[in-house]
């Protein structure tokens, strides 16, 4: 369902105030993602009650998959072993069908409350959490970890890998800097590529995938089949499809994407979307600017500075559509299908 060794995997990236419900619906129906991991639900003091499990991700309604059958997996943080086991037995009793536990997160307020990336400084409870929710969730239930290089040496992950395997973790994913070098460039894959050769667990590499020239160089320099891509499928709408045909796993002519679409088309199609979840408009707005904005930093789209100022979401998709649309994109004109969230031409199958 979600890892598994010799059959590659392209896996959406967790990214607080992005990945949420509304947006892992939309991008796994327009991109080939193999799965996708929830933004984390932060545990403290208590074990959250069923409603907040439901709230964060509510595709444990339907199987822990999104409409349009990608599968789910719900992402914990937090410092405390017995916590995070009856919070990680609580999500399962509501249908979580896989337990992401993150000890990457670079945030400093994250990291001040005991969480994150701040517990790669202790291997030693980084092996009691995973060893700890392990235990606590039935044999089927794959517990996984997230992990960064280190806090500041990036050879510290040898250890955290290999105490994040000893504890049961079914597979690791790295992001490829440590937590003080935050996201800025490069990530190192090389590290990735030593802990993936130490350990019997299949390894996710993760960081600065922006092309496939990039995801090419990480897997010669890490030997991973397995990659977890965020702003890089914001920034580029065909990474995600080139990414697949690269690793074998979509043909490009396979339904509806997002390289089909284009940006008027994508935007209309998260307004659409948004409105179904009754969003107010201010926040879709918002999303489509930060969203817009990834793909303008990375030299994508060269009409950001036209659009930015738009007030509404309605106004924005009209800015678009004037620096954009051309015949060919008003004829390949999509509908949202509400009941499945999958985005759709007349007369074609979904994509992905």
């Amino acid at each position: 369902m979600y890892i598994t060794k010799g059959r590659p995997a392209l896996v959406l990236a967790p990214m607080d105030g992005i990945t949420d419900a509304l947006m892992r619906r939309l991008l796994t129906s327009v991109m080939p993602f193999s799965y996708c991991v929830t933004e984390f639900l932060r545990i403290s003091a208590l074990v959250p009650p069923e409603h907040v499990f439901r709230k964060t991700m509510p595709e444990l309604e339907c199987g822990a998959r999104t409409a349009s059958g990608a599968p789910v997996e719900l992402q914990l943080l937090g410092g405390d072993p017995e916590r995070l086991a009856e919070s990680a037995s609580r999500a399962v009793s509501c249908g979580a069908q896989g337990i992401d536990l993150n000890f990457g997160c670079p945030a400093p307020t994250v990291n001040r409350h005991d969480g994150g990336a701040t517990l790669l400084k202790h291997p030693e409870r980084i092996e009691a959490i995973v060893r700890a929710v392990r235990s606590a969730v039935p044999l089927g239930i794959p517990v996984s970890a997230k992990l960064r290089l280190g806090w500041d040496d990036p050879e510290a992950i040898q250890h955290n890998a290999e105490r994040a395997a000893r504890g049961g973790a079914a597979w690791i994913t790295i992001h490829g800097r440590t937590k003080m070098q935050g996201y800025t460039p490069p990530a190192y894959w090389e590290p990735i590529g030593r802990v993936r050769a130490a350990l019997n667990i299949p390894v996710v590499a993760n960081g600065e995938i922006w092309s496939v020239d990039d995801l090419k160089r990480c897997q010669d320099q890490s030997g991973c089949e397995h990659f977890m891509v965020g702003r890089g499928a914001l920034a580029n709408l065909t990474l995600v499809r080139d990414c697949a045909l690269s690793l074998g796993l979509s043909p490009a002519t396979e339904g509806l994407g997002a390289s089909t679409l284009g940006w008027l088309g994508i935007m209309r199609a998260l307004s659409r979307l948004s409105r179904e979840y009754g969003e107010a408009d201010r926040r879709t707005c918002a999303r489509m600017k930060q969203w817009l904005n990834y793909a303008h930093k990375r030299r994508s789209i060269d009409w950001f500075d036209s659009v930015k100022q738009a007030k509404c979401s309605r106004d924005l998709l009209i800015l678009v559509e004037r620096a954009t649309v051309t015949r060919s994109e008003l004829f390949a004109s999509c509908d949202l299908h509400a009941a499945s969230g999958e985005v759709r031409a007349p007369s074609q199958s979904p994509y992905g």
